[in-house]
C-alpha cells in the first residue's frame, strides 16, 4: 500500500533517517490515508530521542514545550508537525496521562501503548506500511477495536471511551464486542475526566454523520455526565403527535438538525425538560406543558456546568424557549416572535423547528413542515428592510425623546417601548417621523407617561 506523504514530512523523516534513526508518519494521517481521506495534520515518531531530533533537524522553528514527554514541535512552510519519539508509558493513576514515559528503540512497542488498531499504524516510503495489530483490516471492516486489552486502554486513558464513539459517530464504524464491552464497564471513570475533554468530544459525536445508532445504543454511557438524559429514554409520550419515546424522538431531531454546536447542542436538549413537565389527562393523552420554558432554563444549568461558552448557552436557550411556538401567520404574531427570538435566531429556530417535526409523528408530518416554510417566508417578508422588531432597529432614539423634553431615564424607556409594540402590533410603520408624531400625541392627550 503506497500513501502519499506530503513533501515537508518526507523530508523530515529523509533528516532524521539521514543521522541513523527511524522515523514514521504515523496515526490518524495514515488511518485517513487508507480510507482516501486527506488528512488535516501528520504526525510524525522516531527512534531519535528529542535532544537527537533537535541535533538532525536544528533549532530553527522548533517548539521545545514538549520535550519532557518525548515531543518536539516543527514549524515548516506555516505548517506545524508533532515528532514523537518512540516510548513506552508508566503507569497511569488519574485515568488520564502517565506518571512517567521511557524513551524506547521498537515501533512496534511504541505502536502497542496506542488507543485504537486504526490509528496504531506507521507508513515510510522506504518500509511502507507497518501494521502490527490488524488496523488495514479493521479499517476495510469498519470496526472500532482496541490495540491489545480494551479494559487496559480505557483504564489509562477514560477519554479513550469517548474518542471510540467520536470515531464511531464520524466514520460509520462499528465499535468491537469486547472493546464495546469494556467501554461500558469503564464508562463511570469519565467523571476523572476534565469537562472540557468531555465537551469536545461529546460536540464532535453530536456532529458526526453517523451519530443516530451511536446515540441510541451508548445513551448509558453519555449518562454518566448528562444524567439529564437518562429519564427521556422509555418515555411513551402518549400523545396523537408522537410516535417515539422522548429519547428516540430527541435523536431523530439531532440526526435531522444543521451541522454545529449550537444547532446539534439545541437539538439534543430541546426537550430535556419534557420528563419533568410530562402530565396525562383524563383521556390518557400525554401533555408536557411548559416543558420549553423549563427546558431553556436548565439547558443553561447543563451547558454552563460542561463549560460552554455564554454566547453558545444564550443561543442555544433561544431555540429551546421557542422551539414550540406556533404563531398565527399574520404580521403582528410573526413580528412579535421575531422580536423574541432576535433576527439571528430566528432561521435556525426554523431549522429546529423542522427537524423537531421530522422525529414526529409521520403523519403529521407534512402539515407542520408547510407552516414552518410559511412562517419563514413571511419572516424574510417582514425583514427585508432590515427591520429586527427590538429597539435597537427602532427609528427612535433616546435622544430623539430628549428633544422632545423628556428626560428621565424610566420615561424614555416606556416611550421606547410602547412604540416598539405599536409598531410590532401594526399600529404604526417604523418610521422616525411617524413615531415622533405618536409620541407628541401622547404627550399632549395624557400630559406624561405616568
Amino acid at each position: 500500500m503506497k500513501i502519499t506523504v506530503p513533501h515537508d514530512v518526507k523530508a523530515i523523516i529523509e533528516k532524521l533517517e539521514a543521522c541513523g534513526f527511524s522515523a514514521y508518519a504515523v496515526g490518524g494521517c495514515i488511518r485517513d490515508s487508507l480510507m482516501g481521506k486527506q488528512p488535516h495534520d501528520w504526525d510524525i515518531c522516531t527512534s531519535a530521542k528529542p535532544e537527537e531530533i533537535l541535533g538532525a533537524l536544528g533549532t530553527h522553528n522548533i517548539i521545545e514545550s514538549g520535550l519532557k514527554h518525548g515531543t518536539v514541535t516543527v514549524k515548516v512552510n506555516e505548517q506545524l508537525y508533532e515528532i514523537t519519539t518512540f516510548r513506552s508509558e508508566g503507569e497511569y493513576r488519574d485515568n488520564r496521562r502517565p506518571e512517567s514515559v521511557k524513551f524506547i528503540t521498537s515501533l512496534k512497542e511504541d505502536l502497542s501503548r496506542r488507543d485504537f488498531t486504526v490509528n496504531a499504524m506507521a507508513y515510510n516510503s522506504s518500509e511502507g506500511l507497518c501494521d502490527y495489530f490488524g488496523g488495514e483490516s479493521d479499517i476495510g471492516n469498519m470496526i472500532i477495536r482496541c490495540v491489545g486489552d480494551p479494559d487496559k486502554r480505557f483504564t489509562e486513558d477514560a477519554l479513550r471511551i469517548m474518542r471510540a464513539l467520536r470515531f464511531a459517530s464520524k466514520l460509520g464504524f462499528e465499535i468491537e464486542e469486547n472493546t464495546k464491552s469494556a467501554l461500558r464497564r469503564n464508562a463511570h471513570l469519565l467523571k476523572k475526566i476534565s469537562v472540557e475533554r468531555i465537551t469536545a468530544e461529546l460536540v464532535q459525536i453530536l456532529d458526526g454523520e453517523f451519530a443516530e445508532q451511536i446515540l441510541l445504543d451508548y445513551t448509558d454511557v453519555l449518562g454518566v455526565f448528562l444524567p439529564e438524559i437518562l429519564p427521556m429514554v422509555g418515555l411513551e409520550q402518549r400523545n396523537p403527535h408522537h410516535s417515539y419515546d422522548v429519547w428516540t424522538h430527541t435523536v431523530y431531531v439531532i440526526v435531522n438538525s444543521p451541522h454545529g454546536k449550537v444547532m446539534r447542542l439545541a437539538a439534543l436538549l430541546h426537550d430535556i425538560a419534557k420528563p419533568r413537565c410530562f402530565t396525562i389527562d383524563e383521556k390518557g393523552t400525554g401533555h408536557f406543558h411548559g416543558h420549553p420554558e423549563v427546558g431553556a432554563k436548565l439547558s443553561g444549568k447543563i451547558l454552563r456546568r460542561l463549560h460552554l461558552d455564554n454566547d453558545t448557552i444564550a443561543k442555544v436557550g433561544t431555540l429551546i424557549r421557542y422551539h414550540d411556538q406556533r404563531p398565527k401567520l399574520e404580521p403582528k404574531y410573526v413580528r412579535r416572535l421575531i422580536s423574541k427570538t432576535g433576527i439571528d435566531c430566528f432561521e435556525p429556530l426554523m431549522e429546529l423547528k423542522r427537524a423537531d417535526a421530522k422525529g414526529q409523528n409521520p403523519q403529521t408530518i407534512p402539515p407542520k413542515l408547510e407552516y414552518i416554510d410559511e412562517l419563514e417566508k413571511m419572516f424574510h417578508e417582514l425583514t427585508s428592510d432590515g427591520n429586527e422588531f427590538n429597539i435597537r432597529s427602532l427609528k427612535l432614539t433616546g435622544s430623539d425623546l430628549i428633544d422632545l423634553g423628556i428626560g428621565e431615564g424610566k420615561e424614555i424607556g416606556y416611550y421606547l417601548n410602547e412604540m416598539l409594540e405599536m409598531v410590532i402590533e401594526g399600529k404604526i410603520s417604523n418610521d422616525r417621523n411617524a413615531l415622533i408624531a405618536e409620541v407628541r400625541r401622547r404627550i399632549k392627550d395624557t400630559g406624561g407617561w405616568k
